[in-house]
């Protein structure tokens, strides 16, 4: 990808991917475009850890690390930690990566199922088909935004879900370096545009919308060189009929800056 200019829209994990280009000797422009707002509410944190104690639930599931962290950061404020601990050893605890995987070994939980790679929902719904849910509660840590698919999996085999968001992803307050990245694009001057994340999608076109520019954009995309970090930024990509050209595998960075450099080369 020498001298190519790849755009990332990645924003917790941009700084990394930016050198990992660079050192590829790609010419990285940074435009973040999900902003990662904490939405924990102590006192529904609290009502759950209390009702669970009475209802409790079969099964927990955790889908992201940061989430997990904020949620175990809100017991330790509220001095709930060790009853969550003592509910969780007593749940069947699913994970869907290795993120959540590391948060809760930190915190000595009991790990029982496990989604494979690539982690998307439908390997969270494999690891956990012989698990029955009917008539019982299944507690899932949201991440960014409600994961739809597994609930209504869920409730489709009789589940009572208990959402507990923990973070919400919001698009940012200051979109210039999103509007820099479209009038970019439309000029010609970007080579390959680098989704890590199913909400980038949909904040990209968030911010074209209103402008009048989300046609133009979808065009400019298409024209341009499209990588995808996995299959679930892949499908939101396709919603809005944006083709994919390159997707890594695994889903990951590392392995997408080298599914870049190859695509970039050829």
């Amino acid at each position: 990808m020498r001298d190519k200019r790849v755009a990332i829209l990645e924003s917790r994990l941009g700084t990394q991917m930016v050198e990992l280009v660079a050192k590829h000797g790609g010419l990285p422009l940074h435009a973040p475009a999900l902003a990662e707002v904490p939405d924990v509410d102590p006192a529904y944190v609290e009502r759950l850890v209390h009702d669970a104690q009475t209802r409790p639930a079969k099964v927990a599931i955790f889908q992201t690390g940061v989430g997990t962290r904020a949620l175990f950061a809100t017991t330790d404020a509220l001095g709930l930690t060790q009853s969550l601990l003592d509910l969780l050893a007593a749940t069947t605890v699913v994970v869907r990566g290795p993120k959540p995987t590391a948060a809760l070994r930190a915190r000595k939980v009991r790990i029982d199922l496990s989604a494979r790679d690539p982690f998307t929902t439908q390997e969270v719904l494999e690891a956990m088909q012989n698990t029955p849910v009917d008539g019982e509660r299944v507690i899932v840590q949201r991440y960014g935004v409600t994961n739809v698919e597994l609930e209504d999996a869920l409730k489709a085999r009789g589940a009572e879900v208990v959402e507990v968001p923990t973070y919400r992803w919001a698009v940012p307050d200051d979109t210039r370096l999103l509007i820099e990245l479209m009038n970019a694009l439309a000029r010609h001057e970007i080579d390959a545009v680098a989704f890590t994340n199913a909400a980038q999608v949909h904040n990209l076109f968030a911010v074209a919308r209103p402008l009048g520019r989300a046609d133009a954009l979808r065009a400019d995309l298409n024209r341009t060189l499209i990588a995808s970090v996995g299959p679930v930024a892949s499908a939101a990509l396709r919603r809005f009929a944006v083709d994919v050209d390159v997707e890594a595998s695994p889903p990951k960075l590392g392995p997408l800056v080298s599914a870049l450099d190859e695509a970039l080369s050829n």
